[in-house]
């Protein structure tokens, strides 16, 4: 799908018929949720959950997307993000300070790739009907955009830092599975290490973050890439994330690290 050309593309079906109608799940994505707290790499399980608690109108919103004249514009101009990201070599060609230089740092430090989330998912998927519509490249992008949400909230992979991504995403993408692993992250937190950390409150500000923020999987990605990083924040509305930070602040007067909570690293 993601090979085709843009010719290719138009003669998809915008919505191949032959989708399931996604139902809700509670209980198999409480299930997920509890395999995923045993291996927080573990992102198969992330799928699972969205499975079982999916985004009930994404049908619409792809379709009004699709249909749109910038939707359209931009498949012709972004058929596939991952190549944009993962080409480090252009996009460190970028004046510094740029949103493309502070992407290529988080995902180089991290050891991250956009095509390694793509397998993950391809992983998952591997025994799962193929589909064949316009609506695909969609759902690919919203997948896409996830590690660029880290870049411009400035949330880190820490466990908290990931359970904010998802609240912030939540409101730009209202699946369910969002504010699941999103909350229900927070109360493990809460149960892990004691403290006065805000975690809920430092998740709230992330739904309301991402609610402020025009959808990013909807935005031309090469277009905010040249723009210096304080600018793309601002032209998003995105501010800074207070709660998140006085959170880390508390941990590490407790002489916790916030990217190792359980103290598994010392271990």
């Amino acid at each position: 799908m993601e090979a085709d050309t843009s010719r290719d593309f138009l003669q998809l079906p915008l919505f191949d018929q032959r989708r399931p109608q996604l139902k809700l799940r509670p209980a198999k994505a409480l299930h997920h949720f509890r395999e995923l707290l045993k291996d927080k790499e573990n992102t198969e399980e992330v799928f699972y959950i969205f499975e079982a608690l999916p985004w009930r109108d994404l049908r619409k919103a792809g379709e009004r997307f699709l249909t749109s004249e910038r939707g359209m514009d931009l498949r012709v101009k972004e058929p596939n993000l991952p190549t944009i990201l993962d080409d480090h070599a252009a996009l460190r060609r970028m004046p510094e300070g740029s949103l493309a230089h502070a992407y290529c740092d988080f995902m180089e430090r991290e050891g991250l790739t956009a095509q390694g989330l793509v397998e993950e998912f391809e992983r998952f998927a591997k025994d799962k009907p193929k589909f064949h519509d316009q609506f695909q490249w969609y759902m690919n992008r919203m997948r896409d955009v996830h590690d660029m949400l880290h870049v411009l909230t400035g949330y880190g992979r820490d466990a908290l830092g990931e359970a904010c991504v998802l609240a912030f995403t939540y409101s730009q993408q209202p699946a369910l599975a969002h504010l699941f692993i999103g909350y229900m992250a927070g109360l493990n937190i809460g149960k892990q290490v004691k403290s006065s950390a805000p975690v809920l409150r430092a998740i709230r500000e992330a739904q309301g973050l991402g609610k402020a923020c025009p959808r990013v999987a909807e935005l031309s990605i090469t277009e905010l890439l040249p723009m210096q990083l304080d600018a793309v924040r601002a032209r998003l509305n995105i501010t800074p994330a207070m709660h998140y930070r006085a959170a880390h602040a508390v941990w590490q007067s407790m002489g916790v690290d916030p990217y190792d909570l359980l103290g598994k690293k010392a271990a």
